[in-house]
């Protein structure tokens, strides 16, 4: 299956996603997500973060409000790419669909947003989160948004994270939980599935998966999050935030 994230349309959905308005009264959701993750890391160290699954790079950059170092990851080389080109100061020109092939042109910046100082803080890889490079080293805060559910083994990707996380530091991980064979096998649902006769959810398949070197930290919590298709077609999801402090 070609990547879907490597065509211009989904570029430019992410680059409006991720820097265009928003939509419904529905807050930004990478900015929402990283504001609670730097609330999560009051009287935590905030050496270093780690975001997986970035796209174009919006958490990346506001987690750098908050930490001297941020890593952004993401498989998407035209995600990435974006992402470096905004940090070395460009505007990104984008398209916004209307109707058919009627639409009008919009652009991202950094400036724009307040965030240019920010991007000397970050650095952008492409990378598979479920390979994590050696040398990547460990971090304070690992954030993976909207990824567990686009990724073939949720439960190796899971395993992996005991090795990037620093002891007493913080996963965090949302997602909607939109599982779709074409990404993850069924075979490797962590939930959403029936297990022995019983409803198996995807709080309780990562809690199993994560345990025992991570425990959850507080409830779950819902974060809502729009991404414009047209000027009349709107996706409104609502992904399950948790967190994970590591043993």
């Amino acid at each position: 299956m070609s990547n879907p994230y490597e065509t211009d349309e989904l570029v430019n959905q992410y680059l409006a996603f991720h820097y265009g308005p928003t939509y419904f009264e529905v807050p930004n959701y990478a900015v929402h997500c990283a504001d609670i993750c730097l609330g999560l890391m009051q009287g935590r160290s905030t050496r270093r973060a780690l975001d997986l699954g970035c796209a174009v790079g919006r958490s990346t950059f506001e987690l750098a409000r908050g930490f001297e170092s941020v890593v952004g990851i993401d498989l998407s080389s035209r995600f990435v790419e974006s992402a470096r080109a905004l940090q070395e100061g460009a505007v990104l020109p984008y398209f916004l669909h209307d109707e058919g092939v009627l639409g009008h042109a919009a652009k991202a910046s950094l400036s724009d947003l307040g965030l240019i100082d920010m991007g000397r803080k970050v650095r952008f890889e492409q990378g598979d989160a479920c390979q994590l490079r050696a040398g990547l080293g460990q971090f304070d805060l690992v954030f993976a948004g909207n990824l567990i559910d686009r990724v073939a083994n949720p439960a190796a990707f899971l395993d992996t994270l005991q090795d990037v996380v620093n002891p007493g530091g913080l996963l965090v991980i949302s997602s909607p939980y939109t599982l779709l064979d074409e990404y993850t096998p069924r075979e490797n649902w962590l939930g959403g599935v029936v297990v022995d006769g019983q409803s198996r959810t995807m709080l309780q398949g990562m809690t199993q998966a994560l345990a025992p070197a991570f425990v959850p930290l507080g409830s779950p919590q819902d974060v809502p999050f729009v991404i414009r298709e047209t000027a009349r077609k709107y996706q409104h999801s609502i992904a399950q935030l948790t967190v994970w402090a590591r043993v």
